[in-house]
């Protein structure tokens, strides 16, 4: 166990200084609640080369944590919602083989947007606040895309590392 608990917790960590990361610098968009997704590089990088429950893992952990540390419950509740509805739909995506990484991470970008506006709507009581969708939706592909083009090139630097664990279990 000891290679891939090293790995499980150097992901985690790198999620966890991305979002801090992330946190301290916005996207100069204009957009409200729009970010780059920093953090969920891990999560599509975790899903090509880890099992789906330590990638899953790796995501709520990051979630919770750094929701304690850098925000609070309400953000944590928002980010639950985008980043389990974003992973689920990276995981169909990555299980159907006809995406390539920028395809999974696109629609994991979009999904993580839906899932935080659906919450949003539930808060607020009212689904007025859906006209906000179609802007989330391009902000999603894009920031998704870019997400995708770096996690591609990380996939390709890490090809050579073995993310198998030697003890023979």
């Amino acid at each position: 166990m000891g290679r891939r608990a090293a790995y499980l917790g150097i992901f985690t960590a790198l999620a966890l200084i991305f979002s801090y990361v992330e946190s301290l610098v916005p996207l100069p968009v204009g957009i409200p609640g729009v970010k780059l997704g920093l953090a969920n590089l891990v999560v599509v990088v975790a899903l090509y080369k880890l099992k789906t429950g330590e990638a899953l893992a790796i995501s709520v952990i990051r979630i919770l944590v750094s929701g304690f540390f850098f925000s609070s419950l309400a953000a944590i509740l928002y980010s639950l919602a985008g980043g389990l509805l974003s992973f689920a739909v990276m995981f169909l995506a990555r299980k159907n083989k006809k995406f390539s990484v920028y395809g999974v991470s696109m629609a994991g970008g979009v999904a993580h947007n839906v899932g935080q506006i659906l919450v949003a709507a539930l808060v607020v009581e009212t689904f007025g606040i859906l006209y906000y969708l179609p802007v989330l939706l391009v902000a999603g592909v894009l920031t998704g895309l870019i997400i995708g083009v770096v996690a591609n090139a990380m996939l390709k630097r890490l090809e050579r590392l073995d993310f198998t664990d030697n003890t023979g279990k």
